[in-house]
């Protein structure tokens, strides 16, 4: 019987290391998984939308009521350019017979002309001053460089501005640019066009990006994010700061805070909307707003990828993030008052609950930690609850890095921030982009009035 038993007694040993082994490893797995998870949702690929539907909707208009209203494209306004006439056959294409005519109808066609580039001559007229002996010469205000001889022929303020709006807006590569602009009749290099979008982000849009950073600083709501940029062939970072109004990128070499205050000063004093990335806390003279789109997709993943009781903390955590949401539509401020007080309450005591795995007690522990910063949009009127202005900033300059792979230099890096930060502005602001660059070029200092209303 001892004999018996020490056997048992070693047989649970070696079983109860057994289940602690598998234990671990369970844990770790469900760690890998929740990465993984949480990785397909970064800025990597933003735009994956998921797995097909096994069943999708059929393509084109829907039958009956909801069928739509049918567009069409609307006439032209005023006097046509010119017009052209469509006569009848002289006799009918199917049996010859003769065609009597009835009535004359109209079709509209509205069509680029043949393009071709404007070549300016300027006479530049060179004096030297009597007294002081000082070379002087003339400047033509639509003249964008005083360059003579050698460098005495370049390109004009139109064309450049539409060479940046091309790369900087479009995310064509600086070779695909020059091959469109060739099509205009203008033979241009990448290199030119490099370094042309060079020189304007360090001389005329320099005060520009510096009047957008003003205001940004000053205005009363901002949303900020950030993702992977290259530089150099190097890791960097690509951070936005965008609210309705403005929007701003910068590349820096990192993630810290030092990187995010390059833009946006340490002492900002509005209401910062962001997600959980630890570095905004240190923006201590901020209110906070934290993404609750990002926590409700978290609480989503968890529910389905659990079972049993551990999909309860997520589920809950999911009903208080969409009550709050609902609460946006409520009519008065002390209404929503009432409502924030109240979710901040269930999730207050959500967060004292135990936890029976580390995936639940990872996000019990970041809930806690955002927490006072969740429910702003319902105690502070114009605050977004989302950091969707951050994603949609940083969409465009993800399309272009995936375009030409990020920029060779730090030059190039600036020159992307700088010009980006413009056009994405007057983008937003609904101004034209070509002439603003282009009277940019042509002006000492035009003024931003142009840009921002």
């Amino acid at each position: 019987m001892e004999a018996r038993v020490s056997s048992l007694e070693a047989e649970l040993v070696r079983k109860d290391g057994f289940i602690i082994y598998q234990q671990e490893r369970i844990e770790r797995l469900e760690r890998a998984l929740e990465a993984a998870h949480r990785r397909s949702k970064r800025q990597a690929a933003p735009f994956s939308k998921g797995d097909p539907e096994a069943v999708p909707k059929a393509p084109g208009r829907k039958r009956g009521e909801a069928h739509g209203r049918h567009g069409h494209r609307r006439v032209p306004t005023g006097r046509p350019d010119r017009e052209l006439t469509a006569p009848l056959p002289g006799c009918c294409p199917d049996c010859g017979g003769r065609i009597v005519h009835e009535r004359d109808a109209e079709q509209w066609q509205v069509e680029v002309p043949d393009m071709a580039p404007t070549v300016t001559r300027i006479i530049v007229s060179v004096g030297r001053c009597s007294g002081c002996k000082r070379r002087v010469q003339g400047h033509h205000p639509e003249q964008t460089s005083d360059a003579l001889g050698a460098a005495g022929s370049g390109v004009g303020p139109r064309l450049k501005a539409w060479a940046m709006w091309l790369h900087y807006g479009m995310g064509l590569s600086f070779a695909r640019t020059a091959k469109v602009l060739s099509y205009l009749g203008v033979e241009v290099t990448a290199g030119a066009i490099c370094r042309s979008s060079a020189r304007s982000a360090s001389t005329e849009l320099v005060p520009v990006h510096a009047d957008l950073v003003r205001r940004a600083n000053r205005s009363k709501t901002i949303t900020m994010d950030e993702s992977g940029w290259r530089v150099g062939g190097k890791g960097a970072w690509l951070w936005v700061a965008a609210n309705d109004e403005i929007t701003l990128c910068w590349i820096a070499a990192g993630r810290s805070f030092t990187d995010a205050t390059a833009v946006i000063d340490a002492g900002y004093a509005g209401v910062l909307v962001r997600d959980g990335w630890i570095v905004y806390d240190r923006y201590a003279a901020a209110t906070h707003q934290s993404c609750t789109a990002h926590l409700l997709r978290r609480a989503s993943e968890m529910e389905a990828d659990m079972t049993g009781a551990d999909r309860k903390i997520p589920a809950a955590a999911k009903a208080i993030i969409k009550d709050a949401l609902g609460a946006r539509n409520l009519p008065s401020a002390p209404e929503r008052a009432d409502a924030a007080a109240h979710c901040a309450a269930r999730l207050e005591k959500l967060c004292a609950r135990p936890a029976g795995n580390d995936a639940n007690r990872r996000l019990l522990t970041h809930l806690a930690h955002q927490a006072p910063h969740l429910f702003t949009f319902l105690t502070v009127d114009g605050v977004p609850a989302t950091n969707y202005q951050g994603e949609q900033a940083v969409r465009p300059c993800v399309v272009n890095r995936k375009t030409f792979g990020g920029n060779r230099t730090d030059t190039g890096a600036h020159t992307q921030a700088v010009v980006t930060s413009v056009i994405a502005t007057a983008a937003k602001n609904g101004r034209d982009i070509i002439g603003y660059l282009t009277e940019r070029a042509r002006a000492p200092d035009p003024g931003l009035g142009i840009l921002l209303a």
